[in-house]
């Protein structure tokens, strides 16, 4: 799989950038924030099968999705400027998204609409005067025909988008007790006159897309094809997959729980098998002389490259679908269907690798999906962790305790009210330093890329001082501790000479 958001991080929101010291569950905390205000645009998927010896045929897909409209309340969600320019950039059709985006809800949602439903209280989200114009010009193209129509005569009504397909043919209905419609797809309905008699025998039949089974069927959307792919239990590949995981649980099945355990463990239940193929490829740059790179499809082309390719046997032919085929022809980066296919390409090269490496026998030629998973097995539910304490996080088990780079501590002399944003800035030129205040006067500096240049240049800085982090040295509880431990011995030193004075 592979999404594409609406926004990734809310600037809006106070200290919720990913931070080098963040842990796993602060930065859930964060991150859940942030998706609870953006959405999908686009979901990926791409189904890799074993055709015959040692050939994947793969079918890929894309989706726009957009929120369902069907139900009492109007869903609300953010837009990030910088995050729509990207998408932009790479050729996003927004439109498509806007006009034609399939609907989901989660559980919640659809446990709402179903009471609605049963209540006979629900209603489509359409206020605005381009929908209520659409509204107007197909009940008067209705009316007009209707006139004239004798019994059994139909009309066609065109170009209606998305939930405009169903609310027409709601209104007509309740407005005109002759008539009678059907959906034709293309974003057509079919309007047909017939008597009282016949209109009330169509209505108690079983094909009816108006009725109640049919409705929710129609909100619920993409989120029929998510429960088909919970029931399946295949593996689930992604690239730095830990927001997709997370629109995942709150766009089609809950709301995500203030527990980042809770979290974990329902994603664990939903897909017990996610390989995150970034974790991966970070195992190989230290394993496998794999050169360094920077995103899926760097990945893509270095596996496909002769270097690494093993000869003996050859890696598994990826072959496209027939409908897929233009993603043999160009590169589409970050068009979540052709990013889809990319992750599960990356997988299988990647598995294929290892398993050559690992052992100094022959491998077989027609190399077992599952002698690949077999392979990945210390990489099997580990989703990448960027810029924390962690490298990966462990969702079938506990994660490893947070390990920091080395830190650099800031002391400040005459220079009162510097901020932590202050800082940042006064460091950011010689490296990516995230800050956090220790004490009144000092602040820790974290970095994936130590400085010893720092240390240097900032030897003789009027107003900061920098050296290496030590806890026993730097942490205020440490030292709160000795000052307590100072107290309390200089007291017992005071009793002891007192009473032995005493005594004297």
């Amino acid at each position: 799989l592979d999404m594409e958001f609406t926004g990734l991080h809310s600037t809006s929101l106070q200290n919720n950038e990913p931070s080098l010291f963040d842990s796993p569950a602060e930065r859930y905390v964060k991150a859940r924030q942030s998706v609870q205000r953006f959405t999908l645009a686009q979901l990926g998927m791409a189904i890799f099968s074993k055709e015959n010896s040692n050939k994947y045929v793969v079918h890929s897909y894309n989706f726009f999705l957009f929120p369902s409209t069907l139900g009492i309340r109007d869903v609300e969600f953010t837009l990030s400027a910088s995050s729509i320019q990207f998408l932009s950039h790479y050729g996003f059709d927004y439109n498509k998204f806007l006009k034609d985006g399939i609907p989901y809800m989660n559980e919640v949602q659809e446990k709402i609409l179903r009471q609605h439903l049963l209540a006979g209280t629900w209603k489509v989200c359409s206020t605005s005067n381009a929908d209520k114009d659409v509204m107007k010009k197909a009940i008067d193209e209705v009316t007009s025909w209707l006139a004239a129509a004798k019994e059994e005569d139909t009309m066609i009504l065109q170009d209606l988008n998305g939930y405009h397909m169903l609310e027409v043919q709601l209104v007509l209905r309740k407005a005109l007790e002759n008539v009678w419609t059907e959906p034709l797809g293309d974003k057509k309905v079919m309007v047909k006159k017939v008597s009282p008699e016949h209109r009330q025998l169509l209505e108690n039949s079983s094909c009816d897309h108006c009725r109640k089974k049919f409705i929710l069927l129609c909100a619920r959307g993409f989120t029929n094809l998510f429960q088909i792919l919970v029931k399946a239990k295949k593996p689930l590949v992604g690239h730095n997959m830990l927001m997709d995981l997370m629109h995942l649980h709150d766009k089609f099945y809950r709301p995500l729980p203030e527990s980042y355990e809770e979290f974990k463990r329902n994603i664990h239940n939903l897909f017990p098998v996610i390989i995150d193929t970034k974790t991966v490829t970070k195992y190989m740059q230290r394993k496998c002389l794999f050169p360094r790179i920077s995103s899926l499809l760097e990945a893509y082309t270095v596996l496909c490259s002769s270097n690494l390719n093993p000869k003996d046997p050859p890696c598994p032919v990826i072959a496209l679908a027939s409908d897929c085929s233009r993603y043999a022809e160009k590169k589409f980066p970050h068009e979540a269907g052709y990013d889809a296919f990319l992750c599960g390409s990356v997988l299988l090269m990647s598995a294929h690798l290892l398993l050559c490496r690992s052992t100094d026998d022959a491998v077989e030629a027609d190399p077992s999906f599952s002698q690949y998973l077999t392979v990945l097995a210390e990489h099997v539910n580990k989703v990448n962790f960027i810029r924390g304490g962690v490298s990966s996080i462990n969702f079938s088990g506990e994660d490893a305790p947070c390990r920091h780079p080395p830190a650099l501590v800031v002391h400040v002399r005459g220079w009162p009210g510097l901020t932590e944003r202050q800082i940042y800035q006064e460091f950011q030129a010689h490296c990516r330093f995230d800050v956090r205040r220790l004490s009144k006067n000092q602040f820790i500096l974290l970095s994936n890329k130590y400085k010893q240049l720092v240390l240097r240049d900032y030897r003789h800085h009027p107003h900061l001082q920098v050296s290496v982090y030590r806890h026993w040295r730097h942490s205020p509880s440490v030292n709160c501790l000795l000052q307590i431990s100072g107290i309390v011995a200089l007291w017992s030193l005071l009793a002891f000479a007192l009473g032995g004075a005493r005594s004297c």
